[in-house]
């Protein structure tokens, strides 16, 4: 038996070796012996791209201001590992991750006995989740953000109210597939028998995958731009307007914090959805908690402002759909900058198309190495850009403090890439940044 939190998460993080396994077996040899406690949740299965943790961040906060309790499943963590299973946006402790570990632990040990071999760490987490929210008393709903892909990703042994698949882009191709038909395909498989599906998929191949499968499995549909429709979108300084015009109403005027017209998108994504939770009597949610939910809702690392003097965001834009956005956003608010841009991103990963999107907005554009199993080397990215100013740092933490000492009045300095970077990042900059304030 494990009796400190740090021995839970090294044995949790030492799953690693084990990589990425695709495949339900484990999962479904886990819950049966711990008596199947997803059967007894009521969820929202989440899964996409680009934009699931922001959908899940909007739907959250939405119910949430309907009064319910809310559990969410995410990953990966942007500060704190207990963020991935949370309550109401509060990660759980880390005696509960200490209690649950020791939980699963004698089951990975017996699984690791049997042919189906050990679990991954992804495995492992899910089935700590699953446990968790089911013996947690209070909780009204859980919302469930697929890890990879969908048809065989862990969270997918679930029977949910409704689905919700964003927008799909090509990420994770070795895995995946190499079309998006492929893709959309492998994400379909969260398209359960009879149950409603919320998309914003854009591609029209992808997007007739996906009525294909909800045909055969006898799933209502719901498309964004077909079903509902985002009109008279225009951004704030730190935020989006928009009005959104469903089957039933026209909801104007709506308002989000959450900076970036792809955020309209989930957001439209988690307002279907609640509506229909409430039409069907799962839930009472009114329009005052739909627009009060969307102002308040925040999530970390998505064009995330850490400092306006000097001005510093940190933006998780881990894959070529994500880069695209970011440099849109960056074109259209931020053409009067002088912008530094660090990049760090995974081997697995096509990221020549980024770093030449990347390159097209940044005046000097750094390449860092950190510490993660699956990272490029900085060097690597350095060959392919065709940046006129450009560099590879293996120190990155020393870097960015120096890099941030020396912006001038009209520069501002982009983090990118890995959401696994930006997870070490964000933690370090804020520190820094606070101590820099407080020294000033």
């Amino acid at each position: 038996m494990l009796t400190t939190y740090e021995e839970a998460l090294e044995w949790i993080h030492g799953r690693l070796r084990l990589g990425i396994k695709p495949g339900l077996k484990r999962m479904e040899w886990m819950m049966a012996r711990l008596g199947f406690p997803e059967e007894n949740l009521k969820m929202v299965h989440i899964g996409g791209t680009n934009g699931k943790g922001s959908t899940v961040a909007f739907l959250r906060s939405i119910l949430q201001e309907a009064g319910y309790t809310v559990g969410t499943f995410t990953s990966p963590y942007i500060e704190h590992f207990n963020e991935r299973i949370s309550i109401n946006g509060k990660p759980i402790s880390d005696e509960e991750i200490l209690n649950l570990t020791n939980i699963i632990l004698p089951l990975a040990e017996q699984l690791e006995e049997t042919e189906l071999g050990g679990p991954t760490e992804f495995e492992v987490i899910t089935a700590m989740s699953f446990y968790y929210f089911a013996h947690h008393p209070k909780v009204d709903v859980v919302l469930y953000e697929v890890g990879l892909g969908g048809r065989f990703d862990s969270t997918n042994i679930i029977q949910p109210l409704v689905s919700i698949i964003t927008n799909i882009g090509l990420d994770h191709t070795n895995i995946l597939g190499d079309t998006y038909e492929e893709i959309a395909f492998e994400k379909a498989g969260i398209i359960k028998q009879a149950t409603p599906v919320f998309t914003a998929v854009k591609h029209p191949g992808a997007l007739k995958v996906m009525k294909d499968q909800a045909n055969i499995m006898e799933a209502p549909l719901y498309h964004l731009g077909e079903d509902f429709i985002i009109s008279d979108h225009h951004s704030m300084i730190k935020g989006e307007v928009f009005t959104l015009q469903t089957a039933t109403e026209t909801l104007k005027q709506l308002e989000i914090s959450m900076i970036g017209q792809h955020q309209t998108e989930n957001a439209a994504l988690a307002i279907c959805t609640a509506q229909y939770l409430n039409q069907a009597g799962l839930y009472k949610i009114t329009e005052q908690d739909i627009r009060k939910g969307l102002t308040h809702t925040y999530w970390p690392g998505r064009f995330e402002i850490l400092s306006e003097l000097p001005l510093v965001i940190i933006d998780g834009a881990h894959n070529d759909e994500g880069i695209t956005t970011l440099v849109h956003e960056l074109s259209s608010r931020f053409s009067d900058r002088t912008i530094h841009v660090v990049f760090a991103a995974l081997k697995d990963k096509k990221y020549d198309k980024m770093i030449a999107k990347l390159d097209k907005v940044a005046s000097q554009i750094t390449f860092v190495n950190f510490d993660y199993p699956r990272a490029a080397k900085a060097e690597d990215f350095l060959k392919i850009s065709q940046s006129a100013n450009k560099t590879a740092v293996d120190d990155w933490k020393t870097y960015l403090s120096e890099e941030i000492q020396d912006l001038k009045g009209s520069d501002m300095l982009v983090i990118t890439g890995s959401l696994y970077f930006i997870s070490e990042v964000k933690p370090f900059l804020c520190c820094y940044l606070k101590n820099k304030t407080i020294s000033l």
